[in-house]
C-alpha cells in the first residue's frame, strides 16, 4: 500500500469521523427502544422490554448485546445509551469509508472508490441515522465487509460479517442470499469441489445460536414489529414503489440544485451509470456482482409487499449504489480519454468533478445552525422535533409520580425510556396483543397511522400519549373514550398535520 493510499485512508477515517461527532447525538425515537431492551438486560429483569413479558420486540438483537456489553463498562444500567451509540456508529462509518476506497482500488476504480467514500462520510442517509443511534451504520458497515471480503475469496471472514449482519437486522438475508447463490454457481462448476467448512461453521454458530436462544426465550425468533409494521400502518397502493423511485434517482440529493427536474434526469442517468459501472467492476472482480446487484434486490424487496418505508430503510442500498454509480462515471471519463474527445486537462478536471460532486452537492442538506436540538451543523434531515415533544411529555408524565401506571402510546421509543413505566404499545411493536386490532377499517386514518379505539377501550391504560392525527377520525370521536380519560395536557406542534400532542389520563 502506498504512502498516498495510507494518506487518503488517514483523511476519509478523520472526515467520517468529524462528520458525526461535531453535530453530536440527535437519537430517534426508535433507537431508545434498543435502549430500554439493553438497559433491562443490564438491570436483571432480561433481554425484556417491559419486565416480565418476554416479547421479541427489537429487530437488531446484536446492536442490542451490543449497546448492553458497552453500558456494562461505562455506567451499568445508567450508562449514557445516546452517547456510546454516536460513538460506536461513528467508527462503523469511518471504516465503511475505508472499504468503499479500498473496494474501487480492488476493481482498478481507485477515484470512483474515493468519490463513493468522501460522499458517504457526510451523505445525510449515513450521518443521521448514525447520530441518531440505530443500527444502520453498524448494519451498512458489516454489508460492505462482506463485499470487500467475498471479492478477495476470503470465505470465513464474509461469513462472519454476514452472521452478524442477519443478526443485526434480518434483511441481511438478501445479501447473504446473493452471495450465497454466487458461491453455490461457482462451486458447482469447479472441480475438484471442496466445501468450505470452516466459513459454514463461522455464519452457523452465531445464527443458530441466537434463533436457538430466541425460539426457547421468546417463543419465536422472529420480531413481533415485522407482522406489526405490516397490519397498523395503510398506505396507498405502490407508495413504497414511488418512495424507492425518487430516492433512487436522487442519491446525492441533487433537487437541492435543481428541484424536481431531478428527479426525472435521475431516473435515467443514474440507474444507467449504475449498470455501467456495476459490468466494468464485474470484468475485473466478478465476485463483486453479488454485491453490486444487491441495491435492486432490495428495491424489489420493499417495493412489492408495499411496506411504510421509513427514512432509515433508505440507507443499506447507498454505498454499493454510489460505487456502482461512480465507476460507470469513471468508465465513461476513460472512455472520452481512449478516444481522445477532451484534452488531458479537460480529464484532470472531470476527474475531480466526478471525485467531489457527490460529496458537495450532499453537503447542500446540511444546515451549519438547525433550528432545533443542538445548535451544531447536522444535515437538515436529522430532525429530532418529534422526539422532543415526547421528552417533553415523558417529563410530565413521571412528574404525576404513579410508577405503577401502564402508558399507552403509537411511538414508544422515547416514553418507554424516559418515563420508564409499563409500555402498551399500539402499534404492536413492544405488545403483540395489540396487532389482533389492526388493520383498521380505512376510515379511521387521517394519515397512515390510527390507534384502534377497542384496544385502548380493553386494555384501559393509564395514560394515553397520542399526536391528536393518530387520533382524530377514530378514538378521539368516541363517547366512552371521551367519558373515561381526561385530556391532562395538550403541548403545541403541528407535526404530521396534527393538531397538537395529547396527553390523557384515565378517570378514577
Amino acid at each position: 500500500m502506498s504512502k498516498t493510499t495510507r494518506l487518503w485512508i488517514v483523511l476519509l477515517i478523520a472526515l467520517a469521523l468529524l462528520a458525526r461527532l461535531i453535530p453530536g447525538p440527535r437519537t430517534i425515537d426508535d433507537s431508545y427502544i434498543t435502549y430500554r431492551y439493553a438497559r433491562n438486560l443490564l438491570s436483571g429483569w432480561g433481554f425484556v422490554y417491559n419486565p416480565g413479558e418476554r416479547v421479541m420486540g427489537t429487530t437488531t438483537p446484536l446492536y442490542t448485546l451490543l449497546m448492553a456489553g458497552l453500558g456494562a463498562l461505562s455506567g451499568g444500567p445508567e450508562a449514557d445509551f445516546p452517547v456510546i451509540s454516536w460513538l460506536l456508529n461513528a467508527v462503523a462509518d469511518a471504516l465503511t469509508c475505508v472499504l468503499l476506497f479500498l473496494i474501487g482500488r480492488q476493481v482498478n476504480f481507485e477515484k470512483a472508490g474515493l468519490a463513493a467514500a468522501l460522499a458517504w462520510a457526510i451523505a445525510p442517509y449515513s450521518v443521521t441515522f448514525s447520530i441518531g443511534g440505530l443500527e444502520t451504520s453498524l448494519y451498512v458497515f458489516l454489508l460492505t465487509l462482506m463485499g470487500w471480503a467475498y471479492i478477495r475469496n476470503n470465505l470465513p471472514l464474509t461469513a462472519l460479517a454476514g452472521a452478524l449482519a442477519l443478526l443485526t437486522r434480518v434483511d441481511a438475508v438478501l445479501m447473504i442470499g446473493l452471495m450465497g447463490l454466487d458461491w453455490l454457481a461457482r462451486f458447482l462448476h469447479k472441480k475438484p469441489r471442496s466445501i468450505p467448512w470452516r466459513a459454514l461453521l463461522v455464519f452457523l454458530l452465531p445464527v443458530l445460536g441466537w434463533y436457538g436462544f430466541a425460539w426457547a426465550y421468546f417463543g419465536s425468533p422472529f420480531p413481533h414489529s415485522v407482522t406489526a409494521k405490516l397490519l397498523a400502518y395503510r398506505l396507498e397502493p405502490h407508495a413504497a414503489l414511488i418512495r424507492l423511485l425518487q430516492h433512487y434517482a436522487t442519491p446525492f440529493f441533487e433537487y437541492h440544485w435543481i428541484g424536481n427536474i431531478a428527479i426525472g434526469v435521475g431516473l435515467l442517468v443514474y440507474p444507467f451509470l449504475a449498470l455501467t459501472g456495476a459490468l466494468n467492476a464485474f470484468r475485473t472482480a466478478p465476485r463483486l456482482g453479488a454485491w453490486l446487484v444487491y441495491p435492486w434486490v432490495y428495491f424489489l424487496a420493499f417495493a412489492l409487499p408495499n411496506p411504510l418505508i421509513f427514512r432509515w430503510y433508505l440507507t443499506p442500498p447507498l454505498p454499493a449504489y454510489f460505487l456502482a454509480i461512480l465507476i460507470g462515471g469513471q468508465s465513461l471519463l476513460r472512455e472520452l480519454m481512449k478516444h481522445k474527445q477532451v484534452p488531458r486537462w479537460g480529464f484532470s478536471l472531470l476527474t475531480v468533478v466526478l471525485v467531489l460532486f457527490p460529496a458537495v452537492v450532499s453537503f447542500r442538506e446540511w444546515r451549519f445552525v438547525p433550528d432545533h436540538g443542538p445548535r451544531r451543523p447536522a444535515p437538515d434531515m436529522a430532525y429530532i422535533q418529534l422526539e422532543l415533544l415526547y421528552k417533553e411529555a415523558a417529563d410530565f408524565i413521571r412528574a404525576q409520580n404513579q410508577p405503577q401506571a401502564v402508558l399507552a402510546a403509537g411511538d414508544v421509543g422515547v416514553l418507554g425510556y424516559e418515563t420508564n413505566l409499563r409500555i402498551l404499545d399500539t402499534v404492536g411493536l413492544n405488545s403483540p396483543q395489540s396487532i389482533q386490532y389492526y388493520p383498521l377499517d380505512k376510515a379511521y386514518y387521517a394519515i397512515n397511522y390510527a390507534v384502534a379505539p377497542d384496544l385502548i377501550r380493553n386494555a384501559r391504560p393509564d395514560f394515553l400519549v397520542i399526536l391528536e392525527v393518530y387520533g382524530r377520525k377514530g378514538l378521539l370521536q368516541e363517547n366512552w373514550f371521551q367519558q373515561s380519560y381526561r385530556l391532562m395536557k395538550k403541548i403545541p406542534t403541528d407535526m404530521y398535520g396534527s393538531d397538537g400532542l395529547l396527553i390523557f389520563g384515565r378517570n378514577p
